[in-house]
């Protein structure tokens, strides 16, 4: 049995506005493994959780007396340990799935929390162009969706996630970010809606995600809706 603690913002009990820790359990959903979750209200950190990563925050995990604490080492350590025949494999076969994306977050977490009114546009100007780049990856065929003896288009992907028909370690690191926009009232291009609302429906999502209130307290001071 694996035990994570997890933020819980809203009232220290439920389980919080945290994309990486929604990452991780999403990761030991897929693989089948069976884990507790324990709440943690930082405002009250408890001296146990001081004591084992001092100076961090959830999530960080231990193993043989060993703390991880960066979310990129603990996934790697996850998918190197938890392998076949017993757990699958989630790494994506192709490269341009782990980047698509990779930076939708951090111009939304630019634009949302910017105080400054003139700057409003050029960000979420920027914000606007990183979901299209992410939009047309998730139109873009794979390689083995075209083919090579044909002279026809080969249309629109039909694939269910970033990588194709399975989930895989690149949509849990940007599924959780992708709904923290979509709940913060963020408008998506249709095709990127329904990957997102897709998704809301997935018991790999639906049993690791927070509530949609705690994300809207987490933002209830900076979030601005794009008109």
């Amino acid at each position: 049995m694996t035990e994570f603690k997890f933020l819980g913002e809203l009232d220290g009990e439920s389980i919080g506005n945290c994309p990486f820790s929604q990452r991780l359990f999403m990761i030991l959903w897929l693989k089948g493994v069976i884990f507790n979750v324990t709440t943690v209200d930082l405002k009250r950190k408890p001296a146990d959780l001081q004591d084992l990563a001092p100076g961090t925050n959830p999530p960080f995990m231990t193993f043989n007396g060993e703390v991880l604490v960066d979310v990129n080492k603990i996934e790697e350590f996850l998918e190197e340990r938890l392998v076949p025949p017993r757990y699958p494999k989630l790494a994506a076969k192709h490269p341009e799935s782990n980047t698509a994306g990779i930076d939708v977050f951090a111009k939304f977490s630019a634009y949302i929390k910017n105080p400054l009114k003139e700057a409003n546009e050029g960000l979420e100007k920027a914000l606007l162009k990183s979901l299209k780049r992410l939009d047309e990856y998730l139109q873009m065929p794979l390689p083995e969706e075209i083919d090579a003896n044909s002279v026809e288009d080969p249309g629109a992907s039909t694939r269910s996630f970033l990588d194709g028909p399975d989930l895989t370690l690149a949509d849990c690191n940007l599924l959780p970010k992708l709904h923290i926009i979509k709940v913060s009232f963020l408008s998506f291009t249709f095709h990127l809606s329904f990957f997102v609302f897709s998704m809301l429906f997935r018991e790999e999502f639906m049993n690791t995600c927070p509530a949609e209130r705690e994300i809207e307290f987490a933002y209830l001071d900076v979030a601005k809706k794009i008109k």
